[in-house]
Parts: C-alpha cells; sequence; structure tokens
C-alpha cells in the first residue's frame, strides 16, 4: 500500500516545531493565617498576638502567655543579694492578668519609697493566687556562695507554691531544674507584673528583717542601710567589727575582723560547707536531721540568727 501524499500527517510531534512547555500551576492566594516570614537578620519569626507590646505594661509578658495558653505566670525574685549583712530573701508571686491591672501602684521594689512599698506588698498578698517567701541566712551563704544560695532559694520558693504555675519569668538569669516553662528575662522586676510583686515582697520581708536586726545591733544602722555597703555602714564595721549577721565572705567584711573572729569562721564554717547541700535540701523537704543540726550548730555558735530550721520559709498559710 502506498501512502498518499496530499493525505494529512499523521497526528504526532513535529520535530521542528518547538515543543510545548506545560502551563505553570496556578498561584494561590496566601492564607490569611500563614505564619510571617522572618526577614533578613532576624532569626525567629514573629507571631502575631504572641509578642509582647512594648506599651502594654507590666501586664504584656503575663497576658501574652496567657493567650498561648501558659497561665497563671509565676515570677521570682530577689533581695539583699548585694549586702554584706543580714539574710538573703528570695519570693516567688503567682499572679493573674485580670488582678495586675487592679494594681496600679506595684513597679519594681527599688523605684518605690518605703511607704509605696508597703502598699504594694498589701496589695500583692491581697489579689496574688499564690505566693511564697524563702529566708537564707548569712551562714548558708558563707558555706556554699552567694549565686548557689541564690540559686537555691529560687527553686525551694518556686517549689513552695501550692498553685502550678503554666509559666516561670526569673528577673537576671535563668533558673533550671523547675520542671516548668521559664525565661529570664533582664530587668524583669521593670517590665514584668509577676517579677515586680516577687520582687516588693522579697524587699519588704527582708527590709522587716533587718529592722529587726537594727534592734538587737543598733550600732550599724541597719534600719537605714539594710546591710548594704554604704559609707555609714563602712565606717561601723571599722569602728565595731562584724557581728553575727554579717557575711564573712564578703571581704570588707573579713578585713573588718579580728584575728579571734576569722579563727572562729574558719572553725565552724569548714565543715558546714560539706554539709550545707544537704542542709539546704532538709529545710526544704522538711527531712534529714543531720543536715537540718549543721545549720543550727552554725546558729548556735552565734554566726548568724538568720536560717533556722522552721524559721526560713514563709507560705500562704503563715
Amino acid at each position: 500500500m502506498t501512502r498518499d501524499c496530499d493525505a494529512p500527517a499523521a497526528s504526532g510531534p513535529d520535530p521542528s516545531a518547538p515543543s510545548a512547555l506545560p502551563a505553570p500551576p496556578a498561584l494561590s492566594a496566601p492564607s490569611a493565617r500563614a505564619v510571617q516570614v522572618a526577614p533578613a537578620g532576624q532569626l525567629y519569626p514573629r507571631y502575631p498576638g504572641y509578642t509582647p507590646r512594648r506599651d502594654g505594661g507590666l501586664a504584656a509578658y503575663e497576658t501574652v502567655l496567657a493567650r498561648a495558653g501558659f497561665t497563671p505566670v509565676a515570677g521570682i525574685d530577689e533581695a539583699g543579694r548585694g549586702a554584706c549583712a543580714g539574710p538573703l530573701v528570695v519570693a516567688a508571686v503567682v499572679l493573674e492578668p485580670a488582678s495586675i491591672r487592679r494594681m496600679p501602684g506595684l513597679a519594681d521594689s527599688k523605684l518605690l519609697s518605703p511607704q509605696a512599698r508597703e502598699d504594694a506588698y498589701a496589695e500583692v498578698l491581697r489579689r496574688a493566687v499564690d505566693w511564697h517567701v524563702v529566708v537564707i541566712g548569712s551562714d548558708q551563704i558563707d558555706a556554699t556562695g552567694l549565686h548557689v544560695c541564690n540559686v537555691s532559694g529560687m527553686r525551694r520558693a518556686f517549689a513552695g507554691l501550692r498553685t502550678k504555675p503554666g509559666y516561670v519569668l526569673t528577673d537576671g538569669f535563668p533558673v533550671r531544674g523547675l520542671g516548668t516553662p521559664a525565661l529570664a528575662v533582664w530587668k524583669g522586676d521593670r517590665v514584668t507584673a509577676s517579677v515586680a510583686a516577687a520582687s516588693v515582697l522579697a524587699k519588704v520581708s527582708r527590709d522587716r528583717m533587718m529592722r529587726d536586726l537594727h534592734e538587737r545591733y543598733p550600732q550599724y544602722g541597719f534600719d537605714r542601710h539594710k546591710g548594704y555597703v554604704t559609707d555609714e555602714h563602712v565606717r561601723a564595721l571599722e569602728q565595731h567589727g562584724p557581728c553575727p549577721v554579717h557575711r564573712y565572705s564578703f571581704v570588707n567584711v573579713v578585713a573588718a575582723a579580728g584575728p579571734s573572729d576569722r579563727a572562729a569562721v574558719s572553725a565552724v564554717a569548714a565543715p558546714a560547707a560539706l554539709a550545707a547541700p544537704a542542709a539546704s535540701a532538709a529545710l526544704g523537704a522538711g527531712a534529714g536531721a543531720g543536715a537540718a543540726e549543721a545549720i543550727e550548730a552554725l546558729v548556735a555558735s552565734g554566726l548568724s540568727p538568720a536560717g533556722a530550721s522552721g524559721q526560713d520559709e514563709r507560705r500562704m498559710d503563715s
């Protein structure tokens, strides 16, 4: 059979014709719920509604965390870290965003006048969901170190809460081992209500203790400088030497101590340093007679009246 030259060619691709490309798929409109792409230089995308607003006030962090499902929020802060006399006081406070708006006088304790702090203290106790305060004596600070006591106190203050927070905000540095999502906020007592409330509780509690210590040791002026290193305090140390509530782990206190005081401190603090971690756990859990006796020995030696078993924590029902 011969093929008719006038007949149309069989259907098929023409090798001399350019090949046809498939049409590109239609671009769908972006979803309204799509996550925003992080611009250059930004490591993480910003999630609308879950970023604290700068004009949100002290309740900004708590509001955002509550919106994300992390509620209630606990704040932890301390007072007395830089003092060379008296205890270290750590407080944990749980607040709800709604109650924060009813506390217009709440602010960083260091920015408030003494009377304003007292008023804020009463308001926090009235509106807080939960709170817990831990007092760490100068004997424990000398035995284990200031930072160790600070972190340990924050853990104990958090563990003392009867409410289970959904999130924890700490001031300045992170605290591991809390078992709850947490964030360390720089200058947290000035930007978050929960940390500000904790700073008020810690500061007012410690100031009251220092006023009580002034009744026992009036020559140092604890009611005025609260144990911090001021010119008045330095002059009193040079004139009278350290008293039982001074921290001998501070250079200025050791320099003002006589040879006999230094020997007494070394004799008692050396074995206490070995027992201090167990003692701290015993005080927090209420168990371990041997560890508690180590702290009682320091108290009985006259080095510090603070930190004795049964006198270092205040709970909601106290």
